[in-house]
């Protein structure tokens, strides 16, 4: 099974625009649903926090305290989708970053539920 690692946006998840939390993201994961082509382990999931500075850092902790690397890292529908946008990067910009740093995958949206 894979073993994936999930980014939420702090802010939606914090202020409710739209993203109750991180439910949708694992239940996506689980069922291999949305962009899960299919089933996965999340062994992380770690929020987004403004300006985005510390995402990098936090990943890589949350690996290295979970002691499972990630096959792949997860940007949530949330972060990739939100409206309004990020006013510090792009949900892009965020994955070429973690994709630098820690050389996985990082895969944009996790499902589509509504």
């Amino acid at each position: 099974m894979k073993k994936v690692a999930i980014v939420g946006c702090g802010a939606y998840m914090e202020s409710g625009y739209g993203c109750p939390g991180e439910w949708r993201c694992l239940k996506a994961a689980a069922m291999g649903e949305g962009k899960f082509d299919e089933p996965a382990q999340v062994v992380s999931f770690v929020k987004c926090e403004c300006p985005g500075r510390s995402l990098a850092p936090n990943v890589g902790m949350a690996a290295k305290l979970s002691e499972i690397k990630p096959d792949a890292i997860y940007l949530s529908s949330c972060m990739v989708n939100a409206k309004p946008g990020c006013p510090y990067a792009s949900a892009e910009d965020f994955a070429k970053i973690l994709e630098n740093k820690t050389g996985l995958s990082v895969i944009l949206g996790t499902h589509e539920y509504h």
